[in-house]
């Protein structure tokens, strides 16, 4: 809690300070709060400040007179004090109450449009919802334009602030998912149905302590309207295929019950072109491999989402979510060209391989939850019960065949396919506790989850007929338990300057097995994660906050299991069962200068860092391949700036800077593996407001030379624009934007270590033209149900299966 100490100042007869507290109709402290300080005789503005997170707020340095104040937020009646003297040196007023506003919910919004991103002092918030040019786009496509986020299609890894190992929640709840599978969910998920995506990279101990670069949260749409209301999204894109998605939402509510249903269908054509050049060194000899990969996908996507909520007393309130998807994607062309070289660049052979690659995947999840509310005064009890399952199955067919330079073919066709049944099953129960303690506030928990999972790889080769493959195929089976508690208070340690102290506990016993290989992988270990937060109001402009938490990742499911995925007969991915997790120790200092001016400095170490890509080579048999692996240690150290810019009434400028050092320091492949990279990222977006309720979006991004494991990527960017304008009365928007106009998302990467030479190139369907089509419909005067967190919210993440 912020609270604040009278200034002593040399003319303490003129400058005085005046303070007060803001709290909400239900008498709960009302953060973020714009507060004005009005002259008395004719109410010109004098100063302006923002509520701080407890609801308390002050004025500095003010002269001797005649004031008042005033308080808003969208969405609340403007509320007053009475007109006051300012004679002392500090005055504390009485506090002010903010009712909700009587109109209507798209009335305040022509007053007050949040801009695309708002930075909060523990977290950056990216308001989809507002944005013209993300209209029609997918979540995946979003968080490329999020501050400090990088998005490595080709890899299909995401990274924040130039860190692996982000945690992506939808809703509170973490997507249990790998990596690869996380990347196809986000990239089948349509942004009509995304609020707003929360960036918090620096979690206190009441979150689970995986995610050594924080956490990535995507706030799906509720209406927060009042009675029977809803929303419809229709939108159509063209990137050389075409993508269709709807979505509708609605929500009632009558007396104690509150509910919602939400139902989206995505339809998506696209296609992936990949080149790869590689030299293979043996025995004096360089063979080389120039292939050109053309991939064209095709990917069904439904999704269904409701909850209800019944309020036993006005205290106590119990709840029930569903959710679940079907997606359904094919690759119903895949084709790969290779010419195979000798060193003086003349032609061995050619072979080509068509492939197919298809997968399904169902998910329920399904959740219970409880919460009490004992007093007015913040003490409370909550409790959830969660049960996830991940039912699908991944198959693959490849047909090469080999051609002399003559164009001749050189032999019989090698026929191979696979199928890959896969279950995940996991249960969450949790326990949260809140209590109001001396001058603060004291968070404590307890959590219990366990998951099973069960992939088996059948592999099979065609000879006079189809016949199982030992050697590739395998059935893992996998085995988590984690047992957690935490404790977390917050208080003040003077008036100016608060403070957060937490520990986490987590207890893991995890068993792989490979039963084919008959090989067993136990572990059983206990981590204790401290993290301690300060923050100090140095005046009514700048608050200074500084924190430090530790955080483990363990591995995903998938990356555990040692079968093999074959591209074609010489490229292939391969899982590793002696992952070991990796610990994070990070530093953070932030700066915020009248809620406006963000800058926030940060230091991490990972140790044993999990790197998901690395690249092999059988240079006996010409083979490539991919597979994840520790390395020793990486140091990261960013620095991020975040500022609007008010240019005029009708034009403002949002615009994030990110700048990254990374040093890698291991031992690989029986070699000193050393990498220093220093790189940035920036992202700015123009807002048109025009008149007739039109309006005109402008922004671009910008990633710098950086490195992805050994990869080392060319620079990429984008420039996107978008229209919109509301018609039917305000009730229904139409928009209509360009993403990458210009076609500059592309990867470009180079890999230079050892006996590893290799560049690869990557396109895929960045450019699109989109329409979308956007209305509300129903009685806007009815509030939603509430907005819940689940207890799953650490797991789904690290499942297998897509």
């Amino acid at each position: 809690m912020l609270c604040f100490n009278p200034k002593t100042y040399a003319q303490a007869d003129l400058k005085s300070e005046i303070s007060g507290h803001l709290q909400d109709e239900k008498s709960q402290p009302f953060p973020f709060v714009n507060v004005l300080l009005l002259k008395g005789s004719d109410s010109t503005l004098v100063k302006g400040v923002v509520s701080d997170q407890e609801g308390h707020y002050q004025f500095d340095a003010v002269e001797q007179g005649q004031y008042l104040v005033q308080a808003s937020m969208v969405g609340y009646n403007k509320q007053y004090s009475e007109t006051f003297r300012l004679k002392g040196k500090s005055l504390q007023l009485p506090i002010l109450k903010l009712s909700p506003s009587s109109e209507s919910l798209q009335e305040v919004n022509i007053v007050a449009k949040k801009p695309f991103i708002e930075q909060e002092i523990d977290r950056t918030i990216v308001n989809v919802a507002n944005s013209i040019v993300s209209a029609g786009a997918t979540a995946l496509e979003i968080l490329e334009r999020a501050p400090g986020v990088t998005v490595d299609q080709q890899n299909e890894q995401l990274k924040l602030r130039g860190k692996e190992g982000v945690i992506v929640q939808i809703d509170g709840k973490q997507t249990y998912l790998s990596q690869q599978e996380l990347i196809a969910l986000l990239r089948n998920t349509p942004s009509d149905n995304i609020e707003k995506i929360e960036l918090i990279t620096n979690p206190s101990a009441k979150y689970d302590a995986a995610g050594n670069s924080g956490i990535i949260n995507i706030k799906m749409k509720k209406n927060q309207n009042y009675g029977t209301n809803g929303n419809i999204n229709l939108g159509i894109a063209y990137a050389k295929y075409p993508r269709a998605s709807a979505t509708a939402t609605i929500n009632h509510r009558a007396g104690k019950i509150s509910s919602y249903l939400s139902l989206s269908t995505f339809y998506n054509q696209g296609f992936n072109n990949n080149d790869i050049y590689r030299k293979i060194p043996y025995e004096d000899q360089v063979t080389i491999f120039d292939q050109r990969t053309e991939r064209k996908s095709e990917s069904k996507y439904h999704t269904v989402r409701a909850g209800l909520d019944y309020s036993i007393t006005d205290k106590t309130t119990v709840g029930v979510l569903v959710s679940g998807f079907h997606n359904d994607w094919g690759n119903p062309f895949g084709e790969t060209n290779t010419r195979i070289l000798n060193q003086d660049l003349s032609l061995q052979r050619t072979f080509k391989t068509e492939v197919y690659n298809g997968s399904k995947k169902n998910n329920l999840t399904a959740n219970v939850n409880f919460k009490h509310q004992f007093d007015d005064k913040g003490k409370e009890l909550t409790m959830d019960v969660d049960y996830v399952i991940y039912d699908g199955a991944n198959n693959s067919n490849l047909d090469t065949r080999y051609f002399l330079p003559d164009g001749q073919q050189d032999g019989s066709a090698d026929l191979v396919r696979s199928d890959m049944p896969s279950t995940i099953q996991i249960g969450v129960a949790k326990l949260d506790y809140t209590q109001p303690l001396w001058k603060g506030k004291l968070e404590t928990g307890l959590k219990a989850s366990y998951v099973k999972s069960d992939n088996n790889m059948i592999f099979e080769v065609k000879l006079d007929d189809w016949q199982l493959d030992p050697k590739r195929s395998n059935q893992f089976l996998y085995t988590e338990n984690i047992n957690a508690a935490y404790l977390n208070f917050n208080g003040n340690l003077t008036k100016k300057l608060k403070y957060q102290l937490g520990i986490r506990g987590e207890h893991t016993h995890s068993v792989g097995n490979s039963v084919t290989l008959d090989q067993v992988k136990d572990r059983n270990y206990l981590n204790f994660f401290p993290s301690a937060f300060l923050s100090q109001q140095l005046d009514s402009n700048n608050v200074l906050n500084l924190s430090f938490s530790r955080r483990i990742d363990r591995p995903n499911y998938q990356s555990l299991n040692p079968f093999e995925y074959y591209l074609d007969p010489y490229t292939f991915s391969r899982g590793n069962p002696n992952l070991k997790p990796q610990y994070t120790n990070s530093f953070q200092l932030i700066h915020v200068y009248k809620s406006f001016l963000n800058t926030t400095l940060a230091y991490s170490r990972i140790k044993d860092l999990i790197a998901d890509e690395l690249p092999h080579q059988i240079a006996s048999e010409n083979k490539t391949y991919v597979s994840p692996d520790n390395l020793d240690t990486q140091d990261n150290i960013s620095l991020t700036v975040s500022m609007p810019i008010p240019v005029k009434k009708w034009w403002s400028i949002q615009t994030n800077f990110t700048g990254m050092y990374n040093h890698y320091n291991s031992y690989y492949l029986e070699e000193t593996l050393e990498i220093k990279q220093l790189s940035w990222n920036m992202y700015a977006n123009n807002q048109f407001s025009l008149p007739k309720d039109w309006s005109i979006e402008l922004s671009g991004w910008y990633n710098s030379r950086s490195f992805y494991g050994l990869y080392q990527a060319k620079p990429m960017g984008m420039v996107n624009a978008g229209i919109q304008k509301k018609i039917l009365n305000k009730k229904a928007t139409v928009r209509f934007n360009v993403n990458d106009i210009f076609w500059t998302n592309k990867f470009n990467g180079k890999v230079a270590y050892q006996d590893l030479d290799m560049t690869v190139k990557s396109q895929w369907p960045s450019r699109q033209f989109r329409l979308s089509l956007s209305y509300n419909f129903g009685n806007q005067n009815v509030k939603a149900a509430r907005d819940r967190k689940t207890g799953s919210d650490d797991m789904q993440k690290r499942a297998g299966g897509n």
